[in-house]
Parts: structure tokens; sequence; C-alpha cells
């Protein structure tokens, strides 16, 4: 089973798609865990500069890109948490909204995760700071380094949170 696990965001996205492993007769791919393999994890960027909706438009394209690539069996998803800037909120709102429908659209089912779900699967404390979810996604599985990055091998926190996110959705759903 491939879950597309995403951090929504319309500057920085964070994307990621993890193959959970199963017993299915056959040799499988091993993970740190045995579970799970990430095949594929980014951040995703749009300008500032850019109006809105060429924004959301690219959302939108690199999104249907990566499913069909990956071809994914769901979509996990982190739900909306708006704390002070609400304008910021509405445009993660509408990120969202763009992804999911890229989703539906293709027939994949929609799981939403709260950040306390999150951070609560993977460490088993829904009050863990960011240092120790990155710590337990490294230990849970090996993220590949690929692209511009694997000069300096650093990932960014969104591409972190969408492992985690798709991490947290195969803890939970039945193979």
């Amino acid at each position: 089973m491939k879950i597309l696990g995403i951090d929504p965001g319309y500057e920085r996205l964070g994307v990621a798609v993890i193959e959970k492993n199963g017993d299915k007769g056959g040799a499988q791919k091993a993970s740190a865990t045995g579970h799970e393999t990430v095949l594929y994890s980014d951040c995703f960027r749009t300008s500032p500069k850019d109006p809105i909706h060429k924004r959301l438009g690219e959302i939108g394209t690199e999104i249907s890109r990566i499913m069909d690539m990956f071809s994914p069996d769901s979509l996990a998803i982190e739900t909306l948490f708006i704390s002070t800037n609400q304008k910021t909120g509405m445009r993660v709102a509408e990120a969202r909204g763009i992804i999911m429908y890229e989703a539906i659209k293709r027939g994949l089912p929609v799981y939403e995760y709260s950040p306390m779900q999150i951070k609560t699967a993977i460490t088993s404390d829904g009050t863990s700071d960011k240092q120790r979810m990155i710590k337990m996604v490294n230990l849970l599985v090996k993220i590949p380094v690929h692209g511009d990055r694997a000069a300096t091998k650093t990932l960014s926190d969104d591409e972190y949170d969408a492992v985690a996110v798709a991490l947290t959705h195969s803890a939970i759903s039945k193979p």
C-alpha cells in the first residue's frame, strides 16, 4: 500500500510517499522498521512574488505529477491549525482544497490527522516538540536524499512532517 503524506502549505508544501510493506507472499523492501519504505520526499515551494491563483495552480500540478508518478492508494493530510494569522490559514485551506481535489479526482480516499494525532503516533506523546519528532522519524525510516539537497543532506521541517503524516496513516490503517 502506498500512502501520499502531505504537510499542507502554499509557500512550502511537505510531500512524502511511503510504501507500507505487508506480507503478501513475496519479497518486500526492508526499511529501518521493516514496515515502511520512503519512496519519495520533498518540500515543494512556490514563490511569494506570484499571485495566489498561480501558486495554487502550481501546487495542483505538482501534486498531480506525484500522484501520477507513484500511484498512491490513499492521501494522508494534516488538518489545518490556525493560531494567529487568519489570512495564512485561509491560504493553507485553499491549498488543502486543491490537494484533496486531486486525490478525489483519482478516487483516492483522503484521511486527515491533527498535529496531536501525528505526534502521538510517532512519539507516543501528543506534546512532542519538533526535534523529538525529527529524531523519531529518522529512527523509524530512512529518508532518501536526492536532488539539490544531496550535497547538504538536510531536510526541511515540512518534509519531515509529511513523512510523519504518512507514517501516522500507516500505523492507524489496517492492511
